[in-house]
């Protein structure tokens, strides 16, 4: 595929991705790859390579002489890190960040328990370095910068929890991050007690402590769930 097929490719896949996760093809529409192609003005190729990926996403199937339809929510690929950014740009963002951010609620606090019992020195510093990095962007509006370290700091507790399942969730985690900046849930500089309790956590596993870890980890899943009260009721 050329650099110009794979811009248009990547603009039709975006373009239908919101329109299914934002509602627009209820479930049961059949997506006609000629019409698609005479809407957004590009070869049919385009198109199927467009719809092969919202296949892998399960949010469509390509049936025998009824075509490409567009399938029930409960079958899309709801970890898929594409399906979570349509998702947090459409207007149901208030319930997806409510759900992603339970999900973290439950995984995280028992990753960090665990990562006092197996992470690395290398990985203890990493932690400490991106704890130390979110307090000194924690002011000032520097929520761009808060962000970088924020995702890096989940990413390395759910790395060193020694558990290939919850490292897998290292991206759903970085989207729910990524999508509360940047359509503006969160409060122009970060919480001072969440930003305290990363570092604590870092110090828990650096010390190995799991049960300060879990704990402290569960405050701060409590802490973002009820921002969501104030920001995405």
């Amino acid at each position: 595929m050329t650099t110009q097929a794979q811009g248009l490719h990547a603009q039709v896949l975006d373009t239908l991705g919101r329109a299914i996760t934002a509602g627009e093809y209820p479930p049961g529409s059949v997506l006609r790859g000629d019409e698609l192609a005479q809407r957004f003005d590009v070869s049919r190729t385009v198109i199927r390579e467009a719809i092969r990926v919202l296949e892998s996403m399960q949010l469509v199937e390509s049936r025998r002489r009824v075509g490409v339809t567009v399938r029930a929510t409960e079958q899309w690929n709801v970890y898929d890190p594409q399906v979570i950014r349509w998702r947090l740009a459409g207007a149901d963002r208030p319930r997806q960040l409510r759900s992603l951010t339970v999900l973290r609620s439950a995984v995280e606090p028992v990753a960090a328990g665990l990562a006092a019992h197996h992470a690395t020195p290398e990985q203890c510093a990493a932690l400490t370095e991106q704890a130390l990095g979110m307090v000194a962007t924690s002011r000032g509006r520097q929520l761009e910068g808060y962000l970088v370290h924020d995702v890096a700091f989940h990413r390395i507790v759910l790395n060193a929890s020694g558990n290939e399942m919850f490292a897998r969730l290292g991206d759903v985690v970085a989207e729910v991050l990524t999508g509360r900046t940047h359509h503006q849930v969160m409060f122009e500089d970060p919480d001072p007690a969440a930003v305290t309790l990363h570092v604590q956590v870092a110090e828990a596993v650096r010390e190995r402590d799991a049960e300060r870890a879990e704990r402290l980890t569960r405050e701060i899943a409590v802490g973002a769930l009820k921002e969501l009260d104030v920001l995405a009721p």
